[in-house]
């Protein structure tokens, strides 16, 4: 069996791996998703001897009846499950030594997550200077956006009459 240091880098990375993508997680529970992403991340997953299919049916057996997360004990019983599947010519603890060592210290990689696209149409049609018509109003000379002022017709309660601002221009039909 691995030894105590081992044992906290693998702990380490159950809690890493619990609350990735989820705000409101704990780190003492482990989802169906992040135990897949965990087996593909940590190389478990190999394809040829554990495939995605084999990774789901030892979350189903490990987990409680009623239950839809592993607890650490739990995801200890998984990878014992699955060492010697994954690393067939070895000894069960040769297996999952080598298992344990896929695992420890590992983390979530983001790789392949959706990137913001920055392209020139995008600069073009953002570009506030190039507005007309009503649209033109909404944004100031910087091109920062004026807020409620710039979407609404606000109201000068001043009492002052914008018929009579110009004095001058003003005359009575007789």
């Amino acid at each position: 069996m691995a030894d105590a240091a081992e044992m906290d880098e693998i702990l380490t990375a159950f809690r890493r791996f619990s609350v990735h993508g989820d705000t409101k997680a704990s780190g003492k529970e482990l989802n169906g998703k992040n135990w897949a992403k965990l087996c593909k991340d940590c190389k478990i997953n190999d394809g040829k001897n554990v495939s995605g299919t084999d990774v789901d049916i030892v979350f189903s057996k490990v987990k409680q009846k009623t239950s839809r997360v592993i607890t650490y004990e739990e995801f200890q019983m998984a990878l014992q499950e699955l060492a010697p599947k994954r690393f067939k010519g070895q000894s069960k603890e040769e297996a999952l030594e080598s298992i344990f060592k896929l695992v420890e210290g590992r983390e979530p990689s983001n790789a392949g997550v959706t990137k913001v696209a920055k392209a020139p149409a995008l600069d073009r049609l953002t570009d506030a200077s190039r507005y007309t018509g009503s649209h033109k109003e909404r944004f100031d000379g910087s091109g920062r956006g004026k807020g409620r002022e710039g979407r609404e017709e606000l109201v000068e309660n001043t009492g002052y009459v914008g018929a009579y601002k110009n004095a001058g221009t003003y005359t009575q039909k007789k």
